[in-house]
């Protein structure tokens, strides 16, 4: 007889293999990025925010913070090597303002997470204070990693134009929002429910902007010159 800790359990599996999908759907942005040996109008935000989400969220997991959260590690493990991947290519390809941003982002973000380390292991020594603390935290910071790629909405809806709005970055992030939410429903964890209920939100508000911007106008040398026009006539 399936009971309500198994369904956690397969829920959390989907969680895993949605969570895999989020973490990859940058893959078409790399290939791009690759390709055209540039990194154009993308932002490395989305992935410093990732990368420090996922810290996070691992050091939740660990049995001296939250017992019993092997899913939530495995996953944020995968997820973490994957976006210093994708931060290698975009520090390949960008230029010197943006290197600078992501060098002094991560080393902010890494003795950010050793403060925390250190301060729930030497202050606190209950597992429901780490929890509070770290949990709240990670909710922050999940928050921020779902809410990165709205970095670019002002220029979107300016240019009418959602290109450089992820479109497989924001289908993962709703899916993996809502299934995660669920997860945390089933044995409540305001924490985990808390990050990924506002994250399917904003994934939400993205979907609805692309669908919005889908075509957009034609750029200034795509519309046709004043002598194109006259010779139509």
């Amino acid at each position: 007889m399936m009971t309500a800790d198994h369904i956690r359990f397969v829920v959390g599996i989907i969680g895993n293999v949605l969570s895999f999908a989020l973490f990859a759907s940058p893959m078409p942005t790399f290939y791009r990025i690759l390709k055209n040996k540039s990194v154009e109008e993308f932002h490395p935000y989305p992935y410093l925010a990732s990368v420090m989400n996922c810290m996070v969220w691992i050091y939740y997991g660990m049995p001296f913070v939250h017992p019993n959260s092997i899913l939530v590690v495995t996953i944020n493990s995968v997820g973490l090597f994957m976006q210093l991947c994708y931060l290698t290519i975009f520090f390949i390809y960008t230029g010197k303002r943006y290197r600078l941003q992501i060098i002094g982002i991560l080393l902010g973000e890494i003795v950010g997470l050793a403060a925390v380390v250190a301060g729930t292991m030497l202050g606190m020594h209950t597992y429901a204070s780490r929890t509070l603390v770290v949990g709240i935290l990670a909710t922050f910071f999940g928050i921020c990693m779902y809410a990165s790629p709205l970095t670019i909405m002002y220029k979107v809806i300016k240019t009418k134009s959602a290109e450089f709005l992820p479109k497989m970055l924001s289908i993962a992030c709703f899916l993996n929002g809502i299934c995660w939410a669920i997860y945390a429903l089933l044995k409540f964890d305001p924490f985990i429910l808390t990050g990924n209920g506002l994250g399917a939100l904003f994934a939400l508000v993205q979907l609805v902007l692309i669908v919005i911007y889908r075509n957009p106008p034609p750029k200034e040398d795509e519309k046709p010159s004043k002598v194109e026009l006259q010779n139509v006539v």
